[in-house]
């Protein structure tokens, strides 16, 4: 009898629907905004189960968010859709200067045989409060201001207070200027580090952006750094506009020569570097860059040629320095020497280039033809506090 009961409870389980056996997804980390422009922003968020996602999108118009059925934006590739626990989905042909309310949505994938998927549970985010939201930039806009900081390295008690002192609430942008953990190691690793702090923060509502410096290039989950930041991006160098600053952002790579032992043979930062300066020359020439009020350049690694100069910073110097110098640069603004530093203009570069120390951060903002930079400490006291004033359009 007991046998029989046993047989009967095992063939109800074979033929109970699959969805019923959901082992519960659940969103891990995030979501956060990336590459956020006037026309495009890229969401991510990670969920503990393998998935398909996607987002959710409503103008911030008023309406109730539940009044009509809003356009989904899914997490695909070439037409198919990603069975993952990361999700990044890229939303484009937005208006510029515009507030989108979005919602993250994931389904869990049970199976996948031949053309029968079996979908378990979906999880997402906000679904008993109000959506979350995000604003486009805007390069009409009169006034910008930005935060950045650098050489964190995992360390606790470091970004919050001084994004605080940078009053970075007010800020529009938040930028990580490379070296924000010492080794990509793997997912958790992140977003202990700096990523959980920050999504606490601000980054489901501001952008903030990335930068490798060259310790991200470091550890065996180093080549996934895109698949968590920059994701359906062409390259980890970028430019932002926003208000009256256009930003070239340079990814400066390695600091040791590709064939140093402790590569174990396995970069080729010096040929990447060649192709972006290519890609920098068209950036320069672009009528967007030369009509803009500021121009500025973010890279991890200066190009302060010092004595017994690293192999990085010489690479800087001579591929990326000759294009700037023709640029009409206001200003270049690195990290990675722990410890604060200003050059120039001088006969190697036609610009200031200003370090920025692993504890504190570059608070910056325009007023009218000024850009005025300061720098925090830990102790929330100024450094440095100079203004500079906006060249004359090429």
């Amino acid at each position: 009898m007991h046998m029989k009961k046993a047989h009967l409870f095992i063939l109800l389980l074979l033929t109970l629907p699959l969805w019923t056996l959901a082992s519960g997804i659940k969103i891990l980390h995030g979501p956060y905004l990336q590459n956020l422009s006037s026309t495009e922003v890229t969401i991510v968020w990670e969920v503990t189960n393998e998935s398909v996602g996607w987002v959710e999108i409503a103008p911030d118009d008023g309406s109730n968010y539940y009044a009509a059925e809003r356009p989904k934006f899914f997490d695909a590739i070439n037409g198919v859709k990603n069975a993952a626990k990361l999700h990044a989905v890229k939303l484009t042909d937005l208006k510029p200067n515009t507030v989108y309310r979005y919602r993250i949505y994931s389904q869990e994938m049970l199976s996948h045989e031949g053309t029968r998927v079996h979908y378990g549970d979906i999880v997402a985010n906000s679904v008993s409060r109000e959506p979350l939201f995000f604003k486009t930039n805007d390069p009409a806009k009169s006034e910008t201001s930005f935060v950045i900081l650098n050489d964190v390295h995992a360390r606790k008690n470091v970004i919050t207070p001084l994004l605080n002192y940078a009053n970075y609430k007010e800020k529009d942008m938040v930028i990580y200027n490379g070296d924000m953990v010492s080794e990509f190691k793997s997912s958790e690793h992140i977003f202990e580090g700096f990523m959980n702090e920050s999504i606490d923060l601000f980054a489901k509502t501001k952008p903030f952006y990335y930068l490798r410096g060259n310790h991200e290039t470091r550890g065996e989950f180093a080549t996934h750094f895109q698949d968590y930041f920059c994701p359906r991006e062409p390259h980890l160098y970028f430019t932002v506009h926003q208000g009256p600053v256009f930003f070239i952002f340079l990814d400066t790579g390695e600091d040791k020569p590709d064939t140093d032992i402790e590569y174990s043979g396995i970069t080729s930062y010096d040929q990447y570097r060649t192709q972006q300066a290519g890609w920098l020359k068209k950036v320069v020439a672009s009528e967007e860059f030369k009509n803009a009020k500021f121009k500025v350049v973010i890279a991890h690694m200066p190009p302060i040629p010092i004595k017994n100069g690293w192999h990085g910073q010489l690479e800087v110097l001579h591929k990326f320095v000759p294009v700037l110098n023709d640029a009409g640069i206001d200003i270049m603004l690195c990290g990675h020497l722990h410890r604060y530093l200003y050059e120039g203009p001088d006969a190697d570069f036609n610009f200031p280039v200003l370090v920025n120390s692993n504890n504190s951060c570059i608070s910056a903002e325009t007023k009218g033809n000024q850009l005025n930079v300061k720098i925090f400490g830990l102790d929330g006291k100024v450094s440095f506090d100079k203004a500079y004033t906006a060249k004359p359009a090429r």
